[in-house]
């Protein structure tokens, strides 16, 4: 279990690292666009959020358990999402596609944020758009051939495997410092939680799922492997230890 400054640390080095080549020049069918493109604008659009609500909840919780370092980790992680939502605009711009201002996911997911200043609420639904993400970038990119925009999804792949582990180690302690009771509540609303949250998303990408592969059956069953490697393993769980 590693701490605050852990994480500002990895956040700040990885913030080095260039993963994308941009001398690419974009080599995407007219099809493949027509396929990926909603997909491609909403998503982009979820990755651009200033983060204010989250960094709210963040300060708030950060002052009440004394590891003011958490804000500082919650501010670089934000801004790595931002990145994402950067990279994809920019390919947007360059295949000559508009970015949207609105998509009714994402504006779904602003009114819940909106009101939620509670950090294991926030905590808990970012554990499960990332897991729903890494399976939406692969299958970004496997449905084209395009060297540039899989180098793009390849970097935020990367990206999101410890932006899991981060929300995930961050969950874990939350939940350890509730008592018997509302632990064992708490491992039934988490698992519907996630399922629920999979479904809408499907729902919302299925086109581009299945695009990149993907069957329903394939997609609940990578979501299954995502859900006993995050929010089962961490309630099964019986201490966490920063280090």
């Amino acid at each position: 279990m590693k701490n605050s400054n852990y994480w500002i640390g990895h956040f700040k080095a990885n913030a080095l690292e260039k993963r994308v080549n941009w001398d690419l020049k974009p080599n995407i069918t007219p099809e493949e666009i027509c396929t990926i493109l909603p997909s491609l604008q909403a998503w982009q659009l979820g990755e651009t959020s200033e983060g204010k609500h989250l960094i709210a909840a963040s300060t708030k919780y950060a002052h009440a358990i004394g590891d003011l370092p958490y804000i500082d980790a919650v501010k670089l992680f934000i801004k790595e999402e931002q990145k994402h939502g950067n990279n994809l605009g920019m390919y947007l711009d360059r295949i000559g596609q508009s970015r949207v201002t609105k998509d009714w996911g994402d504006s779904l997911f602003r009114r819940v944020r909106y009101f939620n200043t509670n950090m294991e609420l926030w905590t808990l639904a970012v554990i499960v758009v990332e897991s729903t993400a890494q399976i939406f970038y692969q299958s970004l990119k496997d449905a084209t051939n395009c060297e540039l925009l899989k180098q793009i999804c390849n970097d935020i792949l990367v990206d999101e495997a410890y932006h899991i582990t981060f929300q995930t180690e961050r969950l874990a302690i939350i939940y350890e410092g509730k008592n018997n009771f509302s632990k064992a509540w708490r491992r039934v609303a988490y698992k519907y939680f996630f399922y629920a949250t999979s479904l809408l998303v499907w729902i919302a990408h299925r086109r581009l799922f299945k695009a990149g592969g993907n069957s329903f059956d394939s997609y609940s069953r990578k979501m299954e492997y995502k859900y006993l490697k995050t929010l089962k393993k961490l309630t099964s769980s019986v201490q966490v230890q920063l280090v």
